[in-house]
């Protein structure tokens, strides 16, 4: 298979100029102005007037469903393939939530298969919000040395009433075991963290890395823009050489409550001095939105969606005047960097040919490609799930 992009500004993320992108099978082959090349199986994309960026990294998704805290009824539904492709998501990461009940580590896996088969690329971490942690194989570091879709371990719930409240010991005891099998199997062994809205915030977190050998950049820390004085004690944590992730997903009630747009968010850590190196935003996409009164009690239920990475994506360039490499790095490349998915994130010869075609004024989407197959033509899906 083979597809040239022609004559498309291009943003690896650092701007490279007006050049043409030759796919070959699933990777980029070549990027150069002018290239030339006829074939009879050439699929050739007019780039004019369009910018080409890596395809967007989502680091949370609930791809086999979450929720459940209102009932039964109230499971939030699978992730379909277009709810990430029609929004230029080419690599989830899925995970369990709340409920590590119903919602089960080997259907999590099998979604995970399943979208990569569809036409993405797919990852998961394993556990859930409590610990000790669920795994498949009984324990976390041969779940990532033996399960090859699974990258770390998350998303652990801290400052969270739903939370097991994990001592200093027990998340020292499983980033540990982690971190031992991402180097092993040359994965990331990250500890993605649920952050929630208490007053003890990061505070575990600095306690681990303050009282062990296991540094900041284990864990991954989410939700960060609940509300301005957990933004500061992120803001804190990335000078430890953390890495801090906003929920692009939301509600008019969280933001009437404190919560922060996401793209507000990281504008703010810019300001401030925090390198995109330690930004990240990601959708929490096909979670529950709870909303809970002040006694704890559920009164009301949404859905993340993982199409509000891309518009937050959107408003950090339009609204927020980001620059569009700072913006890239932010859904991209750095969530790329920090899972250790190497051929992810970038538009380079040898990297994953996942590439977003936007407008250049307006950023809508025109075009994606995912693993060099094109799965969106002129904002429409031209693959869709099996079931979609």
């Amino acid at each position: 298979m083979l597809t040239l992009i022609k004559n498309v500004e291009c943003y690896s993320p650092s701007p490279q100029g007006t050049v043409d992108i030759l796919i070959a099978n699933n990777a980029v082959a070549h990027t150069a102005p002018n290239i030339s090349m006829h074939s009879p199986s050439l699929n050739i994309i007019d780039g004019s007037n369009l910018i080409a960026l890596p395809g967007l990294v989502d680091s949370l998704v609930h791809i086999s469903g979450g929720g459940g805290e209102g009932g039964f009824h109230t499971r939030t539904p699978q992730m379909s393939l277009t709810d990430a492709s029609l929004h230029g998501v080419t690599t989830v990461i899925g995970a369990l939530g709340t409920d590590a009940t119903t919602r089960t580590l080997p259907d999590l896996v099998a979604k995970t298969k399943g979208l990569n088969i569809e036409g993405i690329s797919a990852y998961c971490y394993t556990g859930s919000y409590h610990l000790p942690a669920r795994t498949i194989t009984g324990n976390v570091t041969d779940d990532l040395v033996l399960i090859d879709c699974m990258i770390g371990v998350g998303e652990v719930a801290i400052a969270d009433h739903r939370a097991a409240e994990p001592t200093v010991q027990a998340l020292a005891e499983v980033a540990a075991q982690a971190r031992t099998g991402g180097m092993i199997s040359g994965k990331a062994g990250i500890v993605y963290i649920h952050t929630g809205d208490g007053e003890r915030q990061l505070s575990v977190l600095h306690d681990v890395v303050d009282s062990t050998d296991i540094p900041a950049s284990q864990f991954y820390p989410t939700h960060i823009n609940r509300n301005q004085s957990l933004l500061d004690a992120g803001i804190a944590w990335t000078q430890k050489g953390g890495v801090i992730d906003m929920t692009t997903s939301t509600n008019e009630q969280f933001i009437e409550e404190g919560e922060i747009p996401a793209a507000e968010a990281v504008a703010y850590c810019l300001d401030k001095g925090v390198p995109t190196s330690c930004l990240s935003m990601s959708s929490d996409g096909n979670a529950s939105l709870p909303v809970f009164d002040d006694n704890g009690q559920l009164v009301g239920l949404e859905v993340g969606k993982v199409g509000s990475l891309f518009d937050a994506f959107k408003a950090l360039v339009l609204k927020h005047n980001v620059s569009l490499e700072n913006a890239i790095s932010v859904v991209s490349s750095t969530p790329a960097k920090r899972l250790k998915l190497h051929r992810k994130g970038k538009i380079d010869v040898g990297c994953d040919a996942d590439i977003v075609l936007c407008d250049r004024e307006t950023l809508d989407i025109v075009h994606v490609i995912a693993k060099g197959r094109q799965l969106v033509q002129h904002g429409r899906a031209l693959v869709k799930g099996t079931f979609e």
